[in-house]
């Protein structure tokens, strides 16, 4: 067999699989994954109704299999499967303890079905691979949040949250969530506040209980995406601050949270340029920690967020001192 019939062949089987994987695809994300025309994925196609798989097309919806056809189990490679390990890892400690438990569930599967020899390969790569998370992520009292909110999306039912924001007293919500997300080392996930009647973050660490609610979905909403790219229209202040050389190099990514976007080197001073959604939501804070050795250029504003700061901790050492 030629190395083009190969490759052709390992497209029809690979297609075949991503079919089963869901209820309907279109043809343009079959041509987008396997970085082929239309036309080639139209021929595929029609190869594998020639072999008698019951593919379906939907006018302007995509290909589906007929309901009821179904392969035996599908064969991973040890690369595949190694692929798993190492999210395993990552699922069981950066998700929350359910649904870590539910993926350790699913790989026992995975690992069922390989070979003796790859069972082997298998156990000394998972013995190698180590994670540990700098933060916590998720209330230990609340183990199943993102279960709960997952399948809450994926019913378009409501969720009773029980939450604490950083400098108000818990509250209960009524939520229709729409996605999660994992940005700044936190799980967040988007969702429509009924009470606000606005979309809200949430941040998973600060859930104090969560139950699924026998309410469905009030209205159609936007897409997560959709509503992540809203962010960007977010007004924006731009920030510059001077910092000592030799602090510029230990500040590491958590500037990029905030809005860095360039930064230029004098004598004895990186100055640092950022375009922040966050200058009365946290960024003083965290300039705060690299104060002593740094100076704010500019704005104004920021000057006497800081300054507001400092005063407030000198106000209450002084308190403590009288106690």
């Amino acid at each position: 067999m030629s190395d083009d019939s190969l490759k052709k062949l390992n497209r029809i089987v690979a297609i075949l699989t991503h079919l089963q994987s869901s209820r309907v695809v279109k043809a343009q994300e079959l041509a987008d994954r396997f970085d082929v025309s239309l036309r080639t994925i139209y021929r595929d196609i029609r190869t594998l109704e020639d072999s008698g798989v019951p593919v379906v097309g939907e006018a302007g919806t995509g290909y589906t299999i007929m309901e009821g056809y179904r392969l035996p189990p599908v064969m991973f490679t040890r690369e595949e499967a190694g692929s798993f390990i190492t999210a395993e890892k990552l699922m069981k400690k950066l998700t929350d303890e359910n649904l870590g438990n539910h993926y350790e569930s699913a790989m026992f599967k995975i690992k069922s079905v390989m070979r003796a020899a790859d069972k082997d390969w298998l156990d000394n790569l998972e013995n190698s691979i180590s994670v540990h998370p700098n933060r916590v992520l998720f209330n230990k009292d609340v183990p199943n949040a993102l279960e709960i909110i997952l399948e809450a999306i994926a019913d378009k039912r409501q969720v009773i949250l029980h939450y604490k924001t950083q400098f108000k007293e818990p509250s209960e919500r009524h939520i229709e969530p729409i996605g999660i997300f994992h940005a700044s080392n936190f799980w967040y996930f988007t969702g429509y506040c009924t009470l606000r009647n606005d979309y809200r973050q949430f941040r998973t660490d600060r859930i104090l209980g969560i139950k699924k609610s026998d309410k469905g979905f009030t209205k159609t909403h936007p897409t997560l995406e959709e509503l992540r790219a809203r962010e960007t229209d977010l007004p924006v202040t731009k920030v510059r601050i001077a910092v000592d050389k030799k602090l510029a190099t230990y500040m590491g990514n958590t500037k990029y949270e905030y809005g860095f976007v360039s930064q230029e080197e004098t004598d004895d001073k990186v100055i640092m340029t950022f375009m922040t959604h966050y200058l009365n939501y946290g960024f003083e804070r965290w300039y705060m920690m690299y104060a002593d050795q740094s100076e704010v250029l500019e704005p104004q504003e920021l000057k006497d967020a800081v300054h507001q700061l400092l005063q407030k901790i000198q106000d209450k050492m002084q308190t403590a001192q009288v106690k």
